[in-house]
């Protein structure tokens, strides 16, 4: 009896990697952040764009543009994208990151204080920071083992 296996078909595999729950949630995040940008532009360019060409005097800001040897530069697209780049980035900071930011203080995850725990440079199982020798492997630590890791 052979100890290799049948090789999977690449559509079994790539079935596999599709059904992945990680697949399937990158796709979600990259479909929702596609809407996202969409309303985003929208807003940018439906709202803020005027704001700022009204400021600036004129008509379209998404059309501004200079000329150098019959090239035209678009830098209200540009300024366009910048502002939606940091519309974008304000909203997800602020509604997505800090909240998690606070959940995960609040159940514990992130901690501000120093860790109290290191592992062991020869076993690897995690250890008070004052041990002079591991108590699962009995390693004489050496002064500043920690410092290591």
């Amino acid at each position: 009896m052979s100890v290799m296996k049948k090789p999977k078909t690449i559509l079994k595999e790539f079935r596999a990697f599709a059904l992945r729950a990680n697949a399937i949630d990158l796709a979600i995040g990259v479909t929702v952040g596609a809407a996202f940008t969409g309303v985003v532009n929208s807003i940018v360019q439906g709202m803020f764009t005027p704001i700022i060409s009204a400021f600036a005097g004129n008509e379209n800001f998404k059309n501004l543009a200079f000329h150098i040897n019959k090239s035209t530069f678009l830098y209200g697209e540009v300024l366009n994208s910048l502002i939606s780049l940091v519309v974008i980035s304000a909203v997800i900071f602020f509604f997505v990151v800090k909240p998690l930011n606070t959940l995960r203080r609040t159940l514990g995850f992130d901690s501000d204080e120093a860790p109290t725990k290191a592992k062991c440079p020869a076993c690897l199982t995690e250890i008070p920071l004052a041990a002079r020798r591991c108590a699962f492997c009995t390693e004489v630590l050496p002064e500043g083992w920690s410092h290591s890791h």
